[in-house]
């Protein structure tokens, strides 16, 4: 039964395989065999590294033949290809009882294999919270049958599975994965090497479990440090070097034999506003905007990105209609499509989101979309409205049926590129070759202690060691772990410092300490020789200033670690040394552990400027700062 622990070769889904039935010819003159391969144990991309989002590279020959397989789906099914849905549980046939729930409440279905076979949906997301995640053996389970409920279609089809795996503070699959640095901390580290390994790790991995589309790299340029959706998800404010970055992880990712996906097209770097809760403007003019937001979506393109995800913002200077880049043909067509000659799949960020809600409802969003030059619809909140909204378009003619195939072509050229119509299932044995290896776990803490940036050094405080600084008192913020790594922050600071024989112990306070919790800090920092507070997202008015204003004044030497922004620094005063580690995740926390005791140097920069916090015009930090122990 699916979900089960299986022998270490997939099954075949009762001697259906993509190469029966209507599609028999289509995908054998598309993949060039005459009969179902082997399965392979780790699935890999069949033209990795070619530039298969741009105009003219993939065959005409095989346009001709995905056209003709196009040709004899039914309406709902080309319909159905163009949406990417959620779906919860950890099984495609046998979730638990509360996800079935779920799914009825939600979709009207019980299960993923219903759900394809009531909507032919061309792709399903996974999330954590929607249990499809909880280990790398049940969601290639979980994947397999998805894919097995594909080809029991009429027309057999393989499903595109993707996720949001961007690493750093946004990653849905967990331990044991190998959990890279984030985009921020890559750009810190400043080596387009590491940036690609990741990227290849990364996508290996999640090939490895049957997800082949991930909604990564992030291609926004964070120009604004109030940004509250963007941040760390950024490689930086410098538009060349956010460029570099991600020309370096689309070819890792393309050598992981994944479908890597910049966002958010056309720039989310400048907004103040978070697009899941309201509608952001950007107010660049169309110079600003060629300046600063679209380098790292050119550079995205010229390395053969895959797909580009859409972004719920308004910019007038690009459309003046002010409708969200998602719903408007000047920027997806007429820029993206036109300008930039991208060709290869355009997927919209969540429909669910409140962003793109606000100017029209759910049905026409999703038929906005795709007139805007839309190929795949992400997560509508109603998958019925939206799905029923699209078949209604084409029969009143609002949408033509050439349309359509236009983008279901584009969706079937990304998926014949990435093997899946020679062999979509993957294996047990893929899995434990590929997933959380220690050669993967020991790139990622390499790669890590290169992106951990000294800030605030007082007189060469930094390294210390455990003869000098033996006791140590670890508090501060303690956010929800973002990539199931196993946290809290402060558990983790303590438990590296006491691998490395310190005496730590661990108190959390909280990202809003209580005036009786930072009471309790500086009682507890009597007779220790050492206080590690970690911040998160300091603002002017935060209480973690306070905590480390109380702290400091303990006269117990305070060294600081931001967890997250690394604007951080702005806010704090009298400790004695600063590190920024981009991301609390258990690698970045670890390597940084390594760096505060010299057992390696600190080597990396800040990729964004951080500013006064009294004075925003005048700048402390600049972009390339970082100590080192020389």
């Amino acid at each position: 039964m699916e979900g089960a622990r299986v022998q270490h070769r997939a099954p075949s889904p009762s001697r259906r395989t993509l190469l029966t039935v209507s599609a028999a010819a289509a995908a054998a003159a598309v993949t060039g065999v005459a009969a179902p391969i082997a399965q392979a144990d780790t699935p890999t991309a069949t033209t990795a590294g070619a530039p298969a989002g741009a105009t003219g590279t993939t065959s005409t020959a095989h346009d001709r033949t995905l056209r003709a397989l196009i040709s004899r789906m039914s309406l709902e099914e080309k319909v159905g290809q163009l949406f990417v849905m959620r779906v919860y549980g950890h099984s495609a046939t046998a979730p638990d009882q509360a996800d079935i729930d779920s799914n009825l409440r939600e979709l009207g279905v019980r299960t993923a294999a219903e759900l394809v076979e009531r909507y032919h949906v061309g792709g399903i997301i996974y999330f954590a919270w929607a249990h499809n995640t909880r280990d790398p053996h049940q969601i290639a389970e979980l994947s397999n049958g998805i894919q097995r409920a594909g080809l029991a279609q009429s027309t057999p089809l393989p499903l595109l599975i993707a996720t949001d795996q961007e690493h750093g503070i946004v990653c849905r699959v967990g331990k044991p994965a190998t959990l890279m640095p984030g985009a921020m901390a890559l750009g810190a580290g400043g080596s387009h090497a590491d940036a690609r390994k990741a990227a290849q790790i990364a996508g290996a991995e999640l090939a490895a479990v049957g997800i082949r589309q991930n909604y990564a790299p992030d291609a926004d340029v964070n120009v604004n440090p109030a940004n509250p959706v963007i941040g760390v998800r950024s490689f930086g404010a410098d538009p060349d070097s956010v460029a570099a970055m991600v020309s370096a992880q689309v070819k890792g990712y393309q050598q992981g034999g994944v479908a890597s996906t910049a966002k958010h097209f056309p720039g989310h770097g400048d907004t103040a506003t978070d697009s899941h809760y309201g509608l952001p403007t950007i107010t660049h003019t169309r110079e600003q905007w060629g300046a600063l937001d679209a380098p790292p979506f050119r550079a995205a393109v010229a390395a053969g990105i895959d797909s580009i995800m859409t972004a719920h913002i308004v910019v007038p200077a690009l459309d003046p209609s002010e409708d969200p880049a998602t719903l408007s043909r000047p920027i997806l067509t007429g820029i993206l499509r036109e300008q930039l000659g991208y060709d290869g799949v355009v997927v919209t960020d969540s429909l669910g989101m409140e962003g793109v809600r606000t100017k029209y409802g759910d049905a026409r969003v999703a038929v906005l979309a795709l007139k805007a030059g839309v190929d795949q619809l992400l997560n509508p909140p109603d998958l019925s409205v939206s799905w029923n909204a699209v078949l209604a378009a084409v029969k009143n003619g609002e949408l033509t049926e050439a349309r359509l195939d236009e983008s279901i072509l584009r969706i079937l050229r990304l998926k014949t590129k990435l093997g899946l119509f020679k062999d979509p299932y993957v294996t047990h044995a893929g899995v434990d070759r590929t997933v959380g290896t220690a050669a993967h776990l020991a790139h990622a803490d390499r790669i890590a202690e290169r992106t951990t940036t000294l800030l605030v050094n007082e007189g060469g405080f930094l390294p210390v060691s455990r003869r000098s600084h033996p006791k140590v008192l670890v508090v501060g913020a303690d956010p929800a772990s973002p990539s199931g790594t196993t946290g809290p922050p402060t558990a983790t600071l303590t438990g590296a410092l006491s691998e490395l024989g310190f005496s730590a112990q661990a108190l959390s306070t909280g990202t809003t300490p209580t005036a009786a919790q930072i009471d309790r800090a500086v009682a507890a920092a009597a007779g220790q020789d050492l206080i590690l507070v970690g911040t998160y997202n300091l603002s002017a008015t935060s209480p973690q200033r306070t905590l480390v204003d109380r702290l400091v004044a303990t006269g117990v030497p305070v060294v600081t670690i931001a967890i997250r922004n690394p604007y951080d620094v702005a806010h704090t005063r009298g400790q004695r040394a600063t590190l920024a580690t981009y991301s609390w995740t258990d690698v970045e926390l670890q390597a940084a552990v390594r760096v505060l005791t010299g057992r390696v140097a600190p080597r990396g920069r800040l990729p964004v400027p951080v500013r006064s916090a009294a004075d925003p015009a005048k700048t402390l930090y600049p972009v390339g700062y970082g100590l080192s122990y020389a």
